[in-house]
């Protein structure tokens, strides 16, 4: 404290040279440790971004293959609609009675214990 050192002093030319070195080497290890763990690091956050792109694209591909299922099932949908239409404007009677039977069937069903 006021102004001592810990270490003794040096006391020659050689003695500085070796305690520079001796700094030197320490500091190149510390750059190493701290290269190779910067390295670490980026590589992991590298693998985190990679592993959250392909997560996105995932569900990106998941939702196009949704929307062609929709596509598909509303094609259904309306398909199954104009055939009733049709059918409705063809039969109307037998289409009137398959609705009063798929009404007693639903009735049925849902005042079961």
């Amino acid at each position: 404290m006021l102004g001592l050192s810990v270490y003794a002093r040096p006391r020659s030319a050689v003695e500085i040279e070796q305690r520079l070195r001796s700094i030197e080497q320490r500091l190149e290890l510390s750059g190493r440790r701290a290269s190779a763990s910067a390295e670490n690091t980026v590589d992991r956050v590298g693998g985190i971004i990679a592993s959250a792109l392909t997560g996105m694209a995932a569900r990106f591909r998941g939702g196009a293959e949704a929307a062609e299922i929709g596509d598909v099932a509303a094609k259904l949908g309306n398909d199954a609609l104009r055939r009733l239409s049709h059918e409705v404007e063809h039969r109307p009677l037998v289409t009137l009675a398959v609705a009063i039977g798929v009404g007693i069937l639903v009735c049925l069903v849902s005042h079961r214990p």
